[in-house]
């Protein structure tokens, strides 16, 4: 066992792994070994820390360019608040959807469904919003699709602190 407190443990965990776990074959055991603690500490703690929420998950970002899908669109869906949770679950159920969730209308903006769609090229990007717009039908009142053309951020929030 050593002197440190949990809180600082975890500090340092959150530090540490904001920037990636290490590509080997056991990372949370290359983790543990780089503060100097048991890799069964570091899962309790990481455990812990999801149980508490302060880490809501830990997860792969992919670069979907590198892996060979060169068409990207965040499309937006103006769709009844009172339909969203239920075509929401639809659209985010669909093996080409990385990411679907609610945001508020605006006045200018009038999109409260958000669903990132991935293809390899653009008329199988194209393709596929046509399958959402066919699963959410009539309840789109408009939609656009905002095609990526770089990749601005590939990272989580930050902890300073």
């Amino acid at each position: 066992m050593h002197d440190t407190k949990p809180e600082d443990l975890d500090r340092r965990l959150v530090r540490i792994l904001q920037e990636g776990l290490p590509l080997v074959p056991r990372p949370y055991h290359a983790v543990a070994e780089g503060i100097g603690v048991a890799p069964e500490e570091v899962l309790v703690r990481l455990q812990d820390m999801c149980r508490r929420g302060v880490i809501r998950r830990i997860g792969a970002i992919p670069n979907h360019y590198a892996l060979g899908y060169g068409a990207n669109g965040m499309t937006v869906w103006d769709i009844p608040e009172d339909r969203i949770a239920v075509l929401g679950e639809h659209v985010g159920a669909l093996p080409f959807v990385s990411h679907c969730y609610q945001r508020p209308r605006r006045p200018l903006w009038p999109y409260t469904l958000f669903a990132m769609v991935h293809a390899r090229d653009r008329v199988t990007m194209d393709q596929k919003v046509n399958t959402l717009a066919t699963l959410i039908g009539s309840a789109a009142r408009d939609h656009q699709v905002l095609v990526s053309t770089r990749i601005l951020k590939k990272t989580g929030l930050r902890f300073a602190g």
